[in-house]
């Protein structure tokens, strides 16, 4: 389990498709404070169908984009 399985988890209920939290909003989801290791764990993101964007230090907010899946079907 992940440390930051609670705010994947939010993020995907969220559903937008693009939207931004600031550092504060996130450590309140996640019930632990937003730090370095946050990088090393974005890309577990991508399992729950999003993926940060972009990071801002100076306003303190990271922005969230829904991974568009490929939905091409068809057979050949």
């Amino acid at each position: 389990m992940s440390k930051y399985e609670l705010l994947w988890n939010w993020i995907k209920e969220n559903g937008t498709d693009s939207f931004r939290l600031t550092f504060d909003e996130m450590e309140k989801i996640a019930g632990l404070p937003i730090d370095h290791s946050f990088l090393n764990h974005k890309k577990e993101l991508l399992n729950y169908g999003y993926k940060v964007g972009k990071i801002s230090l100076k306003g303190k907010t990271v922005s969230f984009e829904k991974v568009q899946r490929n939905t091409d079907t068809r057979s050949e």
